[in-house]
């Protein structure tokens, strides 16, 4: 069945006669986040303080870091530095298998973004997966595919091909109602109406304008499924989005959560990793370092307040941080540039703030410096979103559509502060010379 925005209100409002408790320990299933093609673990960061904030242990949180988290062009043959449809869902299976011997518990639930809907799938119907999985939840997966008909220059052997034989395999009726998922997993889906780029008739966000693809926006369906259509949300949006969040809530409930925005706490910890480009393999060698800086000239308060030489795993952490403080986090690494990393204040602990460090284009390498306003769970869309980069309104590269997740600048008059505005997020950060070979990144949580 298809939810409507009409359902989702409907249950928003059902919030104000009834704030639903948290599970217990002892109820609550742990919930495994499987995040999407090229992304990390850190893009699940705002669904699981959700998930806190209503209650839910954070003990039975889990999201993963696939190490190559790219998907090969061709699944069938290998790739450098990519993964294949198989090689995703055997690691997921190894940390399911961790999380329950962990927790004690019989099931977890898993919820994935995009690709990471494929590996949940292939899990469940291929990996011996189904006895272990109590509920399944794909946002924006291409399950019908990103294309689903021969395109010239790209592979009918895709992970992401409709026509392809990941797909087909996993797509294969179930029952003799012809569903594409049965039980004893539930099964739910969530899409937008028409605003996800890898859902789309026309190949536009795959390099192949006016060629059509032979998918809909209703690609990300499965018959069979519990089939929810959140109207304008973006392909990332179908996850990381409080709605998005709202809907999974309910689906593994069976009741609203009493809140969608995050609560505070007291005592914030921080920690995560450093990771080399392209890969959520430990950057060996990085060094890591803190600043608390001011809210709005985003200069430094004094000297790092937290320093940490990277090893072999990438691990960070713990660093004590004050709620109400923002930070400039600081990576340098051999091969890459010294990355300035700006952030909105947390809120709460998380144990996934993830980075990774970027390297100067050669096209920008003679600019006086070079900025980036990046939004990781979610995209840029001029038509939708209220946003400015340095002032500039729509940001520099946003285009309608929601297909962008960042912008980039080249701002003159070294050094000074500079600011992203989001739909209401502020994040303020200061420019760098990139002759010292220094990039300034502003990252929005939301």
């Amino acid at each position: 069945m298809t939810l409507t925005r009409r359902f989702l209100l409907a249950a928003a409002a059902a919030l104000l006669v009834s704030c639903a408790q948290g599970p217990s320990l002892t109820e609550a299933p742990p919930i495994v986040f499987v995040h999407g093609n090229g992304d990390t673990a850190g893009l699940w960061q705002t669904t699981i303080w959700r998930f806190e904030s209503n209650g839910w242990p954070r003990e039975r949180l889990h999201a993963i870091d696939m190490p190559l988290p790219s998907a090969r062009e061709d699944d069938t043959k290998e790739q450098a530095g990519r993964s294949s449809a198989a090689e995703h869902a055997v690691f997921l299976k190894s940390e399911v298998d961790k999380v329950l011997k962990a927790t004690g518990a019989k099931q977890v639930v898993l919820v994935g973004n995009s690709r990471g809907g494929n590996a949940i799938r292939n899990y469940v119907y291929h990996h011996g997966g189904e006895p272990f999985v109590s509920h399944a939840v794909l946002g924006g997966t291409p399950n019908h595919g990103v294309w689903a008909v021969p395109i010239e220059g790209l592979s009918n052997n895709s992970e992401f091909a409709g026509h392809g034989p990941n797909l087909t395999a996993l797509n294969r009726p179930k029952n003799a109602n012809g569903d594409e998922v049965a039980g004893p997993v539930k099964w739910m889906t969530i899409r937008s109406d028409n605003n996800d780029k890898f859902a789309q008739p026309d190949g536009l966000w795959i390099g192949k304008r006016g060629v059509a693809t032979g998918v809909t926006p209703a690609g990300p369906e499965l018959k069979g499924a519990t089939n929810v259509v959140i109207p304008k949300i973006d392909h990332r949006e179908t996850s990381y989005s409080a709605a998005a969040f709202e809907a999974t809530y309910r689906f593994i409930t069976g009741k609203a959560p009493a809140r969608t925005d995050v609560a505070t706490e007291d005592k914030v910890v921080l920690s995560g990793k450093v990771s080399g480009a392209g890969t959520n393999i430990g950057l060996a060698g990085a060094q890591l370092q803190v600043y608390a800086i001011d809210p709005v000239t985003a200069e430094r308060r004094g000297g790092a307040v937290y320093t940490k030489a990277i090893a072999q795993d990438g691990a960070w952490g713990p660093f004590d941080a004050q709620k109400e403080s923002r930070y400039e986090f600081v990576v340098g690494a051999p091969g890459y540039a010294t990355t300035h990393f700006y952030r909105s204040p947390f809120p709460r602990s998380s144990g996934i703030i993830n980075m990774r460090p970027e390297r100067v284009p050669e096209a920008d390498r003679h600019a006086p410096s070079l900025a980036i306003m990046t939004r990781p769970r979610g995209y840029l869309d001029p038509a939708r979103d209220r946003m400015a980069f340095d002032g500039q309104s729509p940001p520099p590269g946003a285009v309608l559509g929601a297909g962008v997740s960042s912008s980039r600048l080249k701002p003159t008059g070294l050094p000074r502060p500079i600011t992203a505005e989001f739909n209401g997020e502020r994040v303020v950060g200061r420019t760098w010379p990139l002759a010292d070979n220094h990039i300034a990144v502003l990252e929005l949580t939301y």
